[in-house]
């Protein structure tokens, strides 16, 4: 219940309101380059010299910078000569292209993709299905197919994906001892970081990639390094294609993306290919059981409706799901990030 103060001014719902205008002030300085700017400079630089350098209105440049500093994204002096804007730490860290923990590439696929398909969320809402032919004038039938409708877009979402494990990986990879296992295979492990991640961090291990044909050809010439002997590549299609025997099976974002039905077809090929004692680890953002939150994974389930045909789970749900393929011994890990982990055992 809110307080009477709340009733009287509706602080939360004008907050709500205006979500959308803080996402694209973000979006916005990213994609014009104004932290990539601040951070090339290596000073504080005034409003003129930003518009001029990037190419924008004076006055249009300076409502942005404001607005960044308004976000914490900017700080701002004000001198005799006017104000000078310079990135804070957290900009420098995740909204610059150089940074090892860039945000940038995620940032513009939700700009540019996600944005455009939550346009139509009441026409998902009301008809239960992704909005690709809406957005994007191409079918919905293959979530993936619209995903990937060209190298620039399929280049744009795999960048994105290792985006997000540069900040998220290492929790869900330490969520449970993963040293035992020596023979991995990362389904539809896209870029790579993953992988990059875990021979990282269990050097003892090889991580094969599984992941379409024209995927794993990006994932060799932009992502993954050749000298990296300890991931390899494996072209195929994982519902309709066979998984090669393997120690464990990593499934990262992976169920999220479709029914329940699809699930289960997927869970039952992996048990099936598991060697006796492996295991499969899904990475994903569980819902609490009363899927009263998190607010961040309600959000994502919304996301999945507008753009695939799966949806964000409880733990529970997700170990149903594992034990109706057979594994067992299933233990749940939540990372307290965005990310959270669930084993199986066969």
């Amino acid at each position: 219940m809110g307080s009477m103060e709340d009733l009287d001014y509706p602080q939360d719902i004008l907050q709500y309101s205006s979500g959308f205008l803080v996402s694209k002030v973000m979006f916005t300085a990213c994609e014009l380059g104004v932290f990539d700017l601040l951070l090339e400079s290596g000073k504080p630089l005034p409003t003129d010299a930003i518009a001029a350098c990037l190419g924008t209105s004076t006055t249009g440049m300076e409502r942005l910078l404001d607005a960044c500093v308004g976000l914490k994204l900017l700080a701002v002096e004000l001198t005799q000569e006017g104000a000078l804007y310079r990135n804070t730490d957290i900009s420098n860290i995740y909204l610059t292209k150089s940074s090892p923990k860039s945000q940038y590439h995620i940032m513009m696929y939700y700009s540019n993709t996600v944005y455009l398909c939550w346009h139509y969320l009441a026409d998902a809402v009301r008809e239960g299905r992704n909005q690709y032919e809406r957005a994007f004038h191409i079918s919905s039938k293959d979530p993936f197919g619209a995903m990937y409708r060209s190298e620039e877009e399929m280049l744009k979402f795999m960048a994105g994906q290792n985006s997000v494990w540069s900040v998220c990986g290492r929790d869900v990879l330490v969520a449970f001892d993963l040293s035992p296992f020596k023979q991995i295979y990362d389904l539809g492990g896209g870029g790579g970081a993953l992988a990059r991640e875990y021979v990282s961090l269990y050097p003892n291990s090889t991580v094969t990639i599984y992941d379409l044909p024209k995927v794993i050809q990006v994932a060799k010439e932009q992502f993954v390094p050749p000298e990296e002997h300890r991931i390899t590549f494996h072209e195929g299609d994982f519902f309709n294609d066979s998984i090669p025997e393997a120690e464990l099976y990593i499934l990262s974002k992976i169920l999220h993306d479709w029914d329940d039905d699809k699930c289960r077809q997927l869970l039952a090929k992996v048990y099936k290919a598991c060697k006796p004692g492996g295991g499969v680890l899904l990475v994903e953002s569980l819902l609490n059981e009363d899927k009263s939150g998190p607010l961040e994974t309600q959000l994502y389930s919304m996301n999945m409706l507008v753009q695939t045909e799966g949806k964000e789970r409880t733990a529970a749900e997700y170990s149903k799901l594992l034990e109706a393929a057979g594994f067992g011994e299933i233990q749940v890990k939540r990372t307290g990030k965005l990310y959270d982990a669930v084993l199986g055992r066969k």
